[in-house]
């Protein structure tokens, strides 16, 4: 994925130079890959073409690389350090990392206009809906701005599910779905139990972060250790307490299991990774 990313980056040769080296800084040379890794076990799953998974797995790395620099700015999470190392606004400047931001979230739908990822335009198309879905006010961004607009406030689990479909969910569903797309082996009702699977992990996603955030360390993290609380933020431990939220992300973990039982064999990478993103220690 890495090779993949650098290819489809612009060159920080090319102008404007220190646009494309942030780019290439937010996005190259660190985190876990959560999202290509599901996008190219689900496109396993629907016999998909690995080449065609490469481009739809890198447009949703940029798409959350882009989320993350855009996050860490000073007018939102104002945070100083990303995946270890300081964040783009603070290697670069602030508007060097806003338009890098800006860049990235273009460049996602141009690699997935310019290579033929489906077998008709049609499904194509649909697949660029996707992520533009996963992407607005209906998923990432707008559960980016109830999460600005929640904090100081203690939210309803319920509510707290709302937000994080979208801020944290909508992205890591729309790397599964686009990932199958890219094969024809899933009929509709496989897709729904492909959507259900992804539903699971991103919601357990984001318990095992508020629960890592509480009880590890900045080192081990990458990130700023204890933000959410001291921004007084609603998270899945200051709602339902540590306890119940670890044993919530067990709970996911066996929805997102059962989910795929149906698939036998073919899904042993989609429950490998619903078991990384629930055991994690970073």
């Amino acid at each position: 994925m890495e090779t993949a990313l650098q290819r489809f980056l612009p060159a920080p040769e090319i102008v404007p130079e220190r646009l494309h080296r942030a780019m290439r800084y937010a996005v190259l040379g660190g985190g876990k890959r959560v999202r290509p890794l599901l996008a190219f076990a689900a496109g396993e799953l629907a016999e998909a073409d690995p080449g065609r998974v490469e481009v739809v797995a890198g447009a949703v790395e940029m798409i959350h690389a882009y989320s993350l620099v855009h996050d860490d700015l000073p007018c939102m999470d104002n945070d100083v350090l990303r995946r270890g190392k300081p964040t783009c606004h603070v290697e670069f400047d602030e508007a060097t990392a806003l338009l890098a931001g800006d860049a990235l979230q273009p460049l996602a739908f141009q690699i997935l206009a310019e290579h033929v990822l489906a077998d008709s335009p049609e499904a194509q198309f649909e697949m660029l809906k996707i992520l533009a879905l996963a992407s607005g006010s209906r998923g990432m961004a707008g559960g980016q701005a109830i999460d600005l607009a929640s904090v100081g406030k203690m939210l309803s689990l319920p509510e707290l599910e709302f937000m994080h479909i979208r801020k944290t969910g909508a992205l890591i569903r729309a790397a599964a779905v686009l990932g199958a797309r890219c094969g024809h082996g899933l009929d509709a009702s496989e897709l729904g139990r492909l959507e259900r699977y992804a539903k699971t992990v991103g919601l357990a996603f984001q318990v095992v972060d508020d629960v890592l955030d509480c009880d590890t360390s900045t080192a081990t993290l990458g990130k700023t250790a204890g933000k959410d609380a001291a921004q007084e933020k609603p998270t899945y431990v200051s709602v339902i307490g540590l306890a119940r939220a670890r044993a919530l992300a067990e709970e996911l973990r066996a929805e997102a299991h059962a989910a795929l039982a149906s698939f036998g064999a073919r899904a042993v990478r989609l429950r490998e990774l619903a078991d990384f993103i629930v055991l994690r220690k970073f």
